[in-house]
């Protein structure tokens, strides 16, 4: 069976981008981690390189900020096409993609011509199938093999986001607030209600443009993209690059006074009202519950 090369990250968008990998061929994997401190070009030389020794049909990685950002590094170094947020795709010569654009608004079916595909993933599209872990690369020899110059583009602080605790990406719960909050001072009861049930406070790129709220809170194609097991969206009216960050969400409950607004029919629970009473309401009633 053909050898199929995966670009490795923690997290579910990676086992999404190995399911999707597996219809090529027969998957081996290259850890994200094996270069520290994470240096792109670095990564994508060892990718480059394992991909020639084994004789790679296909590389994949997940639509991640770092995935694309190796993988584009990858295609210009090998002067290869690259697909980029892709929802599904069909081994062949071409190879039939589907791909994600304007942050999702839009589905692109498209045909790949290349000797070796290079393909991202978009994060949270399709299901994970765990069939075991694949073989790792050996990437020692490969890491020795790097020239000084890749090395020089590398991570040199991580800076820890205000406050702690998980990051916005990696929160089960997440409660936002958007224009409709009103001030930033009127997003005390979206953090009294993120504290009651123990989630992170989300918002709107209006709000981060305002200067309600740090950048660090956005959700949306230009700030976080999340996936969590409850999206509350409070104020938001559901713009398309919003909603390609909060997409992956098992369940949104939007709060909002207009009926009409276009996150109201995305949701799967909606209430129509003032924000400012239905969300104390709520808090009072699971401070009653407790």
């Amino acid at each position: 069976m053909s050898t199929v090369l995966v670009l490795m990250e923690d997290g579910d968008p990676s086992l999404q981008a190995l399911t999707l990998a597996r219809t090529f061929g027969e998957p081996r994997t290259v850890r994200m981690a094996a270069v520290e401190p994470f240096a792109p070009n670095a990564v994508a030389a060892v990718l480059e390189m394992a991909a020639d020794e084994l004789g790679a049909v296909a590389v994949f990685a997940a639509g991640s900020d770092r995935g694309n950002d190796v993988m584009a590094r990858l295609a210009a170094r090998t002067d290869l096409p690259l697909a980029a947020n892709c929802i599904a795709a069909t081994p062949g010569d071409p190879v039939a993609l589907t791909r994600q654009r304007w942050g999702g608004s839009l589905l692109e079916e498209a045909l790949l011509r290349s000797p070796r595909p290079l393909i991202t993933v978009a994060p949270h599209t399709i299901a994970a199938i765990d069939r075991g872990a694949p073989p790792e690369v050996d990437v020692a020899q490969l890491l020795a093999r790097v020239d000084p110059k890749d090395l020089v583009v590398r991570v040199s602080e991580h800076v820890a986001p205000p406050g702690g605790g998980v990051s916005l990406a990696e929160a089960k719960v997440v409660v936002s607030g958007g224009r409709g909050v009103g001030s930033k001072e009127g997003f005390a009861i979206i953090e009294e209600l993120a504290l009651l049930l123990d989630a992170h406070v989300g918002c709107s790129r209006v709000v981060t443009s305002a200067g309600w709220r740090p950048h660090s809170d956005q959700v949306g194609q230009t700030g976080t993209k999340i996936s969590p097991d409850l999206y509350i969206a409070c104020g938001i009216s559901g713009a398309t690059q919003h909603m390609a960050g909060c997409k992956g969400a098992k369940r949104i409950l939007a709060i909002n006074a207009d009926a009409e607004a276009p996150i109201m029919s995305l949701a799967d629970y909606s209430v129509v009202g003032d924000l400012k009473e239905i969300v104390p309401a709520i808090s009072a009633e699971i401070r009653k519950s407790r």
